[in-house]
């Protein structure tokens, strides 16, 4: 074998990698930034079970262990954690009461962005029911959640740990 040439190769990469500058952080999405995030406050079962009984019915009896459960659908794209990241979908913390497409650091498709509406429990029970029928030429690829008890739960979870608050 002749391991001469490939050891140089691997040294030679090595060498020119180790006296390269850093790479740069232009998004300011290094880890000082990321530990800089607020990060959530951490709610008993209790809080949230007290939270959870102040919203309007169906949500004030929703089942928050499903409703967990059945985000484990969304984690794969969305983070809920205040100043979480965008994934291949925006970050929901705070979602509720905001307007479509208005995180300005997500790139949303145009019909969202046309779409005009403030998301609240009964947009978001439709747009998990189907979104790309209930928002043709949406980006997001989710099947939907055929159940309404399951949507019930998820937005209820999602109310609850996303810091929305009843009115």
């Amino acid at each position: 074998m002749r391991l001469g040439p490939i050891l140089a190769a691997a040294t030679l990469a090595t060498l020119v990698a180790a006296c390269g500058k850093p790479q740069e952080d232009p998004a300011g999405t290094s880890a000082d930034t990321a530990a800089a995030a607020p990060e959530a406050p951490k709610l008993s079962d209790a809080e949230k079970q007290a939270i959870l009984a102040s919203y309007p019915a169906p949500y004030n009896t929703a089942d928050l262990a499903n409703g967990k459960s059945r985000f484990a659908l969304c984690q794969s794209c969305h983070t809920i954690a205040p100043g979480g990241a965008n994934m291949t979908g925006p970050n929901l913390h705070g979602v509720f009461g905001k307007k479509s497409a208005s995180n300005p650091d997500f790139k949303y498709s145009d019909a969202l962005k046309n779409a005009g509406w403030v998301w609240d429990a009964n947009h978001l029970d439709q747009w998990l029911a189907k979104p790309q029928t209930y928002l043709p030429g949406t980006k997001m690829s989710f099947a939907g959640l055929k159940d309404a008890k399951d949507r019930t739960d998820l937005i209820a979870f999602l109310m609850v740990e996303t810091g929305h608050k009843a009115q």
